[in-house]
């Protein structure tokens, strides 16, 4: 395994560990063992700030990408993860590992939970789960946005204001912002540099 330069705290730098196929492996199946309610901020934690293997800014780049494929964007971001240091075996490591538990879990409780969906208990823990998740996405988003906002506070601060009003506050569907916004971005990111 060869040793990169350590990124520095704007998140310039490149990754520090190229990780093997087992370790792609583990890794994603950690994150899916510990998980609950939101994989991405886990992800986000063990991908860039406790394995190293990518920056903040390749992280963002990758979830960007992930975001505007079709499927699930957890999944998404584990093939290109995998796949960028190790192809299709690392691809179908890091699948298999962010997959393998919680399809096994969710099979085990959905027998429970159609046994047992109308006890008060079960729905007062669903919602203080959903609650937990909420909390996980919206830290996550400001752990990315942070970096970004330093680095490019013009052209990302902006789109970030426009996407956001149009799909939280105006309900507007995300593809069509999506297909409005993503030139913008691009227009402006050019113009500033």
């Amino acid at each position: 395994m060869r040793s990169l330069e350590h990124p520095d705290a704007t998140g310039s730098g490149a990754a520090t560990h190229k990780p093997g196929l087992w370790e792609l492996f583990f890794g994603f199946a950690r994150v899916a063992a510990f998980a609950f309610g939101g994989v991405l901020p886990w992800v986000r934690y063990v991908v860039v700030e406790r394995r190293h293997w990518l920056t903040p800014d390749e992280f963002t780049d990758t979830l960007a990408l992930a975001q505007l494929l079709p499927g699930p964007n957890i999944v998404n971001m584990a093939v290109a993860i995998g796949a960028r240091f190790h192809g299709i075996p690392g691809a179908a490591a890091s699948v298999l590992g962010i997959l393998g538990l919680p399809i096994a879990v969710v099979l085990v409780l959905a027998a429970f939970y159609a046994e047992f969906a109308d006890v008060p208990a079960v729905e007062r823990a669903l919602t203080g789960m959903a609650a937990a998740a909420a909390g996980l996405v919206v830290a996550m988003a400001a752990k990315m946005a942070v970096p970004m906002l330093r680095k490019r506070f013009w052209p990302a601060a902006p789109v970030m204001a426009v996407v956001f009003v149009a799909v939280a506050l105006f309900r507007l569907p995300l593809w069509p912002v999506l297909l409005a916004c993503a030139p913008l971005s691009i227009a402006a990111h050019w113009r500033v540099r």
